[in-house]
């Protein structure tokens, strides 16, 4: 076991600017030399950063790892401002709590009831694109109000408030891309916007997921505080959609830069479920990796003395390119098949909307696989802009032809 005292100064992180959706090579290095590695961030206190996958899988399933301890610390991050509590700082039970409520709208039967709807809406949206005629902006056109329009379905929040709050969300997921005191405006307008719609399931009950929750909190005594039920319905209805906007144009740029892959892909479209799988384990959504989790007790993690109240943050990205699992790991395979990639998390904090962004994700690439067979890139791939100072890796647009 390695002491804390033997290990070198705290390395930068992220290590560089984010490339497209190059992982960076360090990751590979820190993977073979120093797996578990101690880093600074933009802000707050120094952390560990685990990069192998058994390691990783630890940090977030092991519960010596506690995200309620970053609560009233100076957490390890890249955004100026810290995060305010919610589901995501929290463990059981507590943590339970609040994921049992939300869990009922996420069931595989709930969301199987909505792929037809996800469909209809992805088809509605091609027929545009097709009517308009090339060139479309993808990003625009399809990946955005596809996922928007769902989770509004799911939540019940009216479709024409799309365009507020996909301003709004860009709060949860901005590093510098905000002003500090544009961020707190815009997190107070969600959050406003969502105890209005909250106020009106008092006086109209609906059978959507703010109405179940609005039930919960004041029939069926599940000690959802109203702080609580705000929050948790924000957080649903930003991270419902922001991601999967993100991944569905990421993994169409995927598929167009590897011609030997889209060929397969069009050719067995049954194959779309796997490489959804393969496409969450080879896209490196974050920026970097964050929500630091504290150590509990003195602990050893890939060789180093981790101490009680030491952050760790898991770099997932890092660990679904680890060669001791995944075979030539740096290479995009559709057809791999559903390996155990960590693209949706692990351990208590797994993403609750996983089925959901998988079902998305299938009926998008799906529909275009189907419907324009002939999409391709309308610029340079080397021409397409990357949005800056966010969470996450995005594309600005994404030109398509057809």
């Amino acid at each position: 076991m390695t002491d804390t005292r033997q290990v070198g100064a705290a390395r930068p992180y992220p290590f560089h600017e984010p490339d497209r959706l190059d992982l960076d090579p360090l990751y590979a290095q820190l993977r073979r030399q120093e797996p578990v590695a101690r880093v600074r961030l933009p802000f707050g206190e120094e952390a560990w950063l685990a990069t192998r996958y058994q390691d990783v899988k630890v940090v977030l399933g092991d519960p010596r790892f506690s995200r309620a301890l970053s609560v009233g610390r100076d957490e390890p991050r890249t955004s100026p401002q810290p995060a305010e509590g919610g589901i995501m700082s929290m463990d059981p039970p507590d943590h339970s709590r609040l994921r049992r409520l939300v869990a009922k709208a996420f069931t595989a039967r709930r969301v199987e009831q909505l792929r037809p709807v996800a469909a209809a809406i992805a088809g509605e949206l091609v027929d545009a694109m097709a009517a308009a005629g090339p060139p479309a902006d993808l990003v625009e056109d399809f990946s955005t109000p596809l996922p928007v329009r769902v989770i509004c379905r799911l939540l019940g929040v009216p479709t024409a408030d799309q365009h507020l709050f996909r301003t709004w969300s860009e709060s949860i997921i901005s590093t510098t891309s905000l002003p500090p005191e544009r961020i707190v405006e815009y997190l107070n307008s969600l959050r406003a916007y969502m105890a209005g719609l909250i106020a009106q399931r008092r006086e109209t009950p609906t059978d959507d997921l703010i109405g179940a929750m609005v039930r919960a909190r004041d029939e069926d005594n599940d000690r959802l505080t109203e702080q609580e039920m705000v929050d948790l319905a924000a957080g649903l209805l930003a991270a419902g959609h922001e991601t999967t906007v993100t991944q569905i144009s990421n993994f169409v740029y995927v598929l167009l830069t590897h011609p030997e892959q889209l060929a397969v892909l069009r050719a067995r479209p049954e194959l779309v479920p796997g490489a959804v799988e393969e496409l969450m384990r080879y896209v490196p959504l974050g920026v970097a990796a964050g929500f630091a989790r504290y150590a509990t007790e003195d602990l050893e993690l890939g060789g180093v003395r981790i101490r009680a109240g030491e952050p760790v943050i898991a770099a997932m990205a890092s660990a679904n390119r680890d060669g001791t699992v995944f075979d030539d790991p740096d290479r995009l395979d559709i057809t791999r098949g559903a390996g155990p990639h960590l693209g949706f998390g692990h351990g208590v904090h797994h993403c609750i909307g996983a089925q959901l962004a998988r079902m998305e994700l299938q009926v998008a690439l799906g529909t275009l696989l189907a419907r324009l067979p002939g999409l391709a890139l309308a610029v340079d791939a080397d021409a397409l802009e990357w949005k800056p100072g966010l969470l996450v890796r995005g594309l600005r647009t994404l030109p398509v032809t057809w």
